[in-house]
């Protein structure tokens, strides 16, 4: 793979603008999917809970940014709380496409617009590879959640609960 060929992507740039080391894994986007990042998962049969997903919220200091497993569930609770704040709601698809520069299902944590408070799930700790979006639907990057969390300035903390969960804290529906 050429030089020109890995730095597609606003987030492959900021990668190797950084001296980090990732691979790049394509696949064939189905529009229909339910779940871009389910989607992804099986695409590049990995587990889901290696596959992350980047989601936007608002706040009362503007929008964040929470990365949580695919198949999880984004606490909003939880994400305001490890943010500071009083209350986070999930941004508007606008919004986030506007804030990152990128389309919905190909939100990159890495190579956004502007730089955003971002908080990992604490679970990227317990792995040896990540997966993210590069930037485009059909396309993940994979890198050791050290790589992640540094590239990202993210924080790292509980903000993700089991889909299954019914607490009242409503999170992203993906």
């Amino acid at each position: 793979m050429t030089r020109k060929d890995r730095a597609g992507t606003p987030a492959t740039a900021a990668l190797i603008r950084l001296g980090i080391p990732f691979g790049l894994h394509r696949y064939a986007h189905d529009p229909a999917a339910a779940s871009y990042g389910l989607e992804a998962a099986a695409a590049l049969s990995v587990p889901p809970g290696q596959v992350f997903k980047t989601l936007l919220v608002s706040g009362e200091r503007g929008l964040a940014v929470g990365v949580v497993p695919v198949d999880r569930q984004l606490d909003l609770k939880a994400l305001a709380t490890a943010l500071g704040l009083k209350k986070v709601v999930m941004a508007s698809p606008a919004a986030a496409e506007r804030s990152t520069g990128y389309v919905l299902g190909g939100i990159s944590p890495l190579g956004q617009r502007k730089a955003l408070p971002m908080v990992v799930h604490r679970s990227v700790e317990e792995l040896e590879t990540v997966y993210v979006s590069g930037g485009r639907r059909g396309l993940d990057i994979s890198l050791s959640p050290a790589d992640l969390v540094r590239a990202t300035g993210a924080l790292v903390a509980s903000i993700a609960r089991d889909r299954t969960s019914a607490d009242g804290a409503r999170g992203d529906t993906s």
